[in-house]
């Protein structure tokens, strides 16, 4: 749809500057200056820039393009005749020139990952509530550090609240872990949630065959089902985080960091100690940031940068899909 113009005036003085406010204006300065005005189509558009403009500054108005099937004529009196001309102005031309487009460029972007980030978390609530057989947080342990994860990321209350009534009233669908290999042959298990698996079987397959990597058996075999405790690192040198892990009695600790660049120490454990060594951790002074059960690679891996990058790019591809709650793989960062 256009925004149709028409002015019968000196061609010096032609200008048009569209913005918000109620038509009134509009029509009462067009005929206050002489003007006869007809008005065609729907009105919902509103033009308050031009009821301020003065004879100063017609040949500084701006031509702002708005998204309308609206029809403005506008005719000098009679007695004073020039030739008409016609400005079609197209929505398009908008991008970069108004609030919303910043909005959309820089905010639309945020909100969409927070929307998946938080639909990610409550397909996690679902299946810790499955697994746990209790929608209790305080009898539930993994629900419980689902629900942890989900407040460290500001996630509303009611959207917590939400996912978990839903997640007991909810019977559609199934958790599936799917086996792969990527560039370099790096190795990923992918964890689905899924009402439909042969729809999701073949959206991943393709998926993985545009980033070069397929599905492939026998890769569980590297990974084993641990508990995992990360704790905030700062501070906190090698050796001591050691002393720790083996206080607590957690089998490995490792030094990783998050989105935002701040260390952080993942302490291992077997599954059924994960509890014990979160409560011993705390008691040392640490403060734990999450606590849950991970795959752990027992055959880490270090790829070239090209495939580096490649091998990224499909996890964070796969992340970005609805029905992937988690991907685990056995990429070792470099030193």
């Amino acid at each position: 749809m256009y925004l149709s113009l028409c002015f019968s005036l000196p061609p010096h003085l032609l200008f048009c500057c569209v913005d918000y406010s109620p038509p009134l204006r509009v029509t009462q300065y067009l005929r206050a200056m002489g003007w006869a005005v007809v008005l065609r189509g729907f009105f919902p558009l509103c033009l308050r820039r031009l009821a301020r403009l003065t004879a100063n500054n017609y040949m500084g108005a701006r031509i702002r393009p708005v998204r309308t099937d609206l029809t403005v004529t506008c005719r000098y009196p009679l007695w004073t005749t020039h030739p008409v001309r016609t400005l079609h102005l197209c929505s398009n031309l908008c991008a970069g020139h108004n609030k919303w487009s910043k909005v959309k460029n820089i905010k639309g972007p945020k909100d969409a990952a927070r929307s998946r980030m938080f639909m990610k978390f409550g397909m996690m609530i679902r299946i810790a509530v499955k697994e746990g057989g209790s929608s209790n947080p305080e009898f539930n342990l993994a629900l419980a550090n689902v629900v942890e994860q989900c407040r460290g990321k500001n996630m509303p209350k009611v959207s917590i609240e939400a996912a978990i009534k839903g997640a007991e009233k909810s019977k559609a669908g199934t958790q599936h872990t799917y086996e792969a290999r990527g560039p370099g042959g790096c190795m990923l298990l992918i964890d689905m949630l899924t009402d439909n698996n042969t729809r999701s079987h073949q959206d991943l397959k393709h998926l993985l065959s545009k980033h070069g990597a397929a599905l492939c058996d026998g890769v569980r075999h590297n990974f084993s089902r641990k508990g995992v405790v990360v704790a905030q690192g700062q501070g906190v040198s090698s050796e001591r985080a050691l002393e720790l892990a083996i206080e607590a009695g957690a089998e490995d600790v490792q030094e990783t960091e998050d989105e935002d660049d701040k260390a952080l120490l993942q302490f291992v454990c077997d599954m059924t100690e994960l509890k014990k060594v979160r409560t011993s951790l705390e008691e040392l002074g640490v403060r734990t940031v999450s606590a849950g059960l991970e795959f752990v690679s027992h055959t880490p891996m270090q790829l070239p940068q090209a495939q580096l990058e490649a091998a990224l790019s499909l996890i964070e591809a796969l992340s970005d899909c609805l029905d992937v709650v988690r991907v685990w793989d056995n990429i070792q960062a470099h030193d």
